[in-house]
Formats: C-alpha cells, structure tokens, sequence
C-alpha cells in the first residue's frame, strides 16, 4: 500500500465499515473500543519499555495496537464529522503558539 492521508484514511475506514462493517457501532461503544485499545497499547508498552515482562503467548505487536486505536479514533471521527486533518493542523498551530518557546527554556528536557 502507498502512502496515505490521514483524510484518505479516514474515507477508507468509512468505506471499509459501508461494505464490510454493516455500521458504525455507536459513538459510546466505539469511545468504550478506543479505551480498550489504548489499554491493549498500554500492555505492550508496560511490558516492553516498563519492568513488566511478556507473559508466554502474549500478543507483542506493537504496531498492531497503534494501528487499532488509530483504527477506531478514525471511526469516531468520521460519525461526529471532524475533519482529523483539519483538527491535527489547528492542534499543530496551537501548540506552537503556545510551547514553541516553553520547551526549550525546560531544564528538565536538558538532561
């Protein structure tokens, strides 16, 4: 698959849902999904970066999990109409008018 945009991805998790998913699960179930994800995410992360260890047979795909919850905050985008491109260029614009200096002056990232 050839690079894509987080707008053209979007369409293509709506279109998969349209021909494969019969529907969107509702925005609560799917916000209950997100966090259930995020939690799988969380696991791999405990385990592979934190003290915790594998158990044997656990799942260890770690891009897998970002790929689920990326999956599924897609959907919820595209039931309550936000445009993540959109979204993410404006977070973008605020961050740096609000951080573009307040990292750089932080002792504790110098080390």
């Amino acid at each position: 698959m050839d690079e894509i945009t987080i707008r053209e991805a979007q369409k293509m998790v709506d279109e998969w849902i349209k021909t494969y998913g019969v529907r969107y699960f509702s925005e609560l179930t799917n916000m209950a999904v997100l966090t259930e994800e995020v939690g799988e995410l969380a696991r791999i992360m405990a385990r592979k970066y934190g003290d915790q260890s594998f158990k044997e047979g656990e799942k260890q795909d770690l891009g897998d999990e970002m790929a689920d919850v990326l999956w599924v905050l897609m959907c919820l985008a595209n039931q309550t109409g936000v445009d993540l491109t959109e979204a993410l260029k404006k977070n973008l614009e605020k961050k740096t008018k609000r951080d573009k200096e307040r990292h750089l002056r932080n002792e504790k990232l110098r080390t």
